[in-house]
């Protein structure tokens, strides 16, 4: 089990940079127009949802 937790760690951090790089990409004027600000920020909404999944899930493995 603690391998499966492992992996979950993994992709939340992965899932917690792009996050990050996306929203530094926003706030430093890189959307040249509103259509490339509301796919930065589709991503970031998308990108929060799986987060929010893979917690869920690695909460139910640690209850286990």
């Amino acid at each position: 089990m603690k391998d499966e937790v492992d992996i979950l760690n993994y992709l939340v951090s992965n899932i917690r940079n792009s996050m990050n790089e996306m929203a530094d990409h926003i706030s430093t004027g890189g959307c040249e127009s509103f259509d490339a600000y509301t796919k930065c920020c589709g991503i970031i909404h998308g990108l929060a949802v799986a987060e929010r999944e893979i917690l869920d899930l690695k909460s139910k493995y640690e209850e286990a």
